[in-house]
């Protein structure tokens, strides 16, 4: 049976404080409606549609590649909102599963198995609920004696009573569309002038029809986002859950409390990540790794056996066998190849360094490329950008680069070549050569091949 996800997300969020749209809010760098279209995408076979209203432009510029847009023209109500989607799916799909945009812990596994249970359903309905003893506003669910759902008290309405009840509607439902559009045009207007879907639980048991329910096993997938405090603790729940899949697959975190590693970053086996270490989103740490302490990867690519110490390192590429730090900071466009070494206070972008290459502190590379086993003495400096341009520096094999070196972009260096400490290099050096001075030039008694 084709399933379709409808995903809510037109409200405005006020409890936020924010300008920014609340599904727009950042959870583990990414926003709280891509966590939500992710899973959704995961049960569904087609992009799942998303009702939008506040902030819709800004909404639609993150999600357009990724979703459906249907507009909530007037926010009036979780059912007239799904009412807005009827031109669009009406007739077209066997199952509608609705979600919120402010609720990003919910699991593919979780959506998948509400949706087994209306499959097997005769009834429209199956919704999904929680045992809490922290309501956080949400209806409590109604049933008979016998255990069968008759319905859904709102917060608002309940009395003394009813608010003790714990099982609570987590407003996640899935339905047999062709009875959920019909059904739509019954809701009735509720005191505060709004469409409510809860209310359609009771119109399918005054017409005889069954309610099936799921109890959502970790309450804490339901989680609504309506405040920062609440976003903080998603975060919290987030981290956790992305760092106990991480150790039972064979990584170490020291402190799991301190480590922050976002969802999709994969680690391999045996590495070690120390405290207060953050892995962003796009990047990837190989086998066999000591990554951190105090150290930020976004957008890498790490290979196997690194060693990463007190260093930021962002949309680079380290091969096997690279160590970084302490202090050490990868620019975009960064590459360092196999077994480089970087000390302390070194930086590189848009730079290639070769196998072997020894970087030891207190230098930048940037819009350089160098060969194999060339040593970079303290100090050195690229000087690539003019005030308008940038330009290259070439770097032979096996070049010896003394200590507080600059070198001035456009230049060469060939392989075997080498400056004395202090140099101010301007002009071409040929292989086997060495330069000193400012400007650098050849020894008097030395003889280019010697």
């Amino acid at each position: 049976m084709n399933i379709t996800s409808i995903i809510l997300a037109a409200g405005q969020g006020t409890r936020m404080r924010s300008r920014l749209p609340k599904v727009l809010h950042l959870l583990a760098g990414r926003p709280l409606i891509c966590h939500c279209i992710d899973a959704a995408q995961q049960v569904c076979q087609q992009k799942p549609i998303v009702v939008l209203g506040h902030g819709a432009d800004a909404v639609q510029k993150v999600i357009a590649e990724t979703a459906q847009i249907v507009i909530q023209e007037q926010q009036l109500g979780t059912a007239h909102a799904v009412m807005a989607t009827e031109p669009v799916l009406a007739g077209k799909t066997g199952l509608i599963l609705v979600t919120y945009g402010d609720m990003p812990l919910l699991t593919p596994e979780t959506l998948q198995r509400l949706v087994q249970v209306q499959q097997s359903n005769p009834g429209p309905i199956t919704l999904l609920t929680i045992e809490s003893g922290a309501p956080r506003g949400f209806g409590r669910i109604l049933r008979k004696p016998d255990g069968s759902l008759i319905g859904i008290i709102e917060e608002a309405q309940a009395s003394p009573q009813q608010l003790n009840i714990s099982e609570l509607n987590a407003g996640i439902y899935c339905f047999q569309a062709k009875w959920l559009y019909g059904a739509l045009k019954r809701v009735p207007l509720s005191p505060k002038g709004e469409y409510y879907l809860t209310d359609l639980v009771g119109l399918a048991v005054a017409d005889g029809l069954h309610v099936s329910s799921l109890l959502l096993e970790d309450a804490s997938e339901a989680l609504g986002i309506n405040n920062r405090i609440h976003l903080a603790e998603a975060e919290m729940i987030l981290r956790r859950r992305t760092n106990q899949a991480l150790m039972l697959s064979g990584v170490t975190l020291v402190d799991p409390e301190t480590t922050y590693i976002d969802p999709g970053v994969r680690v391999g086996t045996d590495t070690i990540i120390y405290p207060n270490t953050h892995l962003r989103s796009g990047t990837t740490i190989g086998e066999d790794c000591r990554i951190g302490p105090n150290t930020l990867i976004e957008g890498t690519q790490v290979g196997n056996r690194c060693a990463i110490l007190y260093s930021v390192l962002e949309g680079a590429v380290v091969e096997d066998g690279v160590s970084i730090g302490p202090f050490g900071h990868l620019r975009k466009g960064a590459h360092l190849a196999e077994n480089v070494h970087m000390g302390n206070f070194g930086e590189v972008k848009d730079s290639y360094l070769g196998p072997g290459t020894k970087m030891g502190h207190f230098s930048y590379i940037g819009n350089a490329t160098t060969g194999t086993n060339v040593n970079i003495g303290a100090g050195t400096i690229t000087c690539n950008f003019d005030g308008v341009h940038k330009f290259p520096t070439e770097i032979g094999s096996d070049v010896f680069i003394g200590s507080d070196t600059m070198l001035v972009a456009p230049l060469k260096l060939g392989e075997r070549s080498r400056t004395g400490a202090g140099s101010v290099v301007t002009h071409d050096v040929p292989p086997d050569t060495t330069v000193y001075g400012v400007p650098a030039r050849q020894h008097n008694n030395q003889r280019q091949g010697d």
